[in-house]
């Protein structure tokens, strides 16, 4: 509860300051609008419905392109993890994709995509994969060999071996990549927004740039930076009560 209390005092006062600036008129409202004009608009995008319509579509947008990316990065992680010879055939070319940032793949993307639903999954699939996969790669590696020494005295096959010895070894790792990849998903949505979007929260702020509406963009960044926090305070909360002892390191460490 301090914690939280000593948490709120930093934004609280630039919330204070926000204020001052404004009713100092420092700025051109045009500029930076005030606290009070900002929470109006709120207001009425959330009695509209545009905001919750809006926010609805992107975070469909965003957990649809999470949960692509975890079918094929967990999955290529393991290979990656186990076969050397998989990880010799696929690595140069990962390594080579993980230092393109996806926006400049955007021309490519919409000229083999399209404008639709697909480009934007693509852009957030890209921004997603690499957190999880090198995760996933790096828990399945560093597996302890004493443990693989073990499954291979009792004769465990190799699947048997990565289900019951590797898989739980690597479940604090993948954990970490699944909590960075969801974060990236969510990063990577204005970006995938501006592929010609026609709703979204990422639609909504360039939407409200173009019609010189600074008091909306404040709106849409508010929303994109609590509405962030919120989902990975749930997702750390979920994983805390799916793998309580990261719950009891954390108390340990604290």
């Amino acid at each position: 509860m301090r914690a939280f209390k000593n948490g709120l005092l930093l934004p609280l006062g630039l919330l204070l300051f926000w204020y001052l600036v404004t009713a100092l008129h420092l700025f051109s409202p045009y500029l930076l609008p005030s606290p009070g004009t900002t929470l109006q608009s709120l207001g009425e995008l959330c009695a509209s419905g545009a905001l919750p319509h809006h926010l609805a579509i992107s975070l469909e947008r965003v957990f649809s392109g999470f949960l692509l990316s975890c079918l094929a990065a967990i999955p290529l992680g393991i290979l990656c993890g186990r076969s050397r010879a998989f990880e010799s055939y696929c690595w140069p070319l990962l390594e080579f994709l993980r230092h393109v940032p996806p926006l400049a793949c955007i021309p490519l993307i919409i000229l083999w995509t399209g404008i639709g639903e697909a480009s934007k999954l693509t852009i957030i699939f890209l921004a997603s994969f690499f957190p999880l996969f090198l995760n996933t790669y790096s828990g399945i590696r560093n597996c302890d060999p004493k443990l693989l020494e073990v499954g291979r005295s009792l004769n465990f096959s190799e699947s048997t071996q990565v289900r019951h010895i590797q898989l739980p070894a690597a479940l604090d790792a993948i954990a970490v990549g699944l909590q960075l990849s969801l974060g990236y998903s969510w990063r990577a949505l204005i970006g995938a927004e501006l592929i010609a979007a026609s709703a979204g929260i990422g639609y909504l702020i360039l939407d409200a740039e173009q019609m010189s509406r600074p008091d909306i963009v404040l709106v849409g960044m508010l929303c994109i930076g609590i509405i962030g926090s919120l989902i990975d305070s749930i997702f750390l909360n979920v994983l805390n009560r799916l793998l309580p002892w990261r719950q009891k390191a954390g108390d340990a460490h604290a």
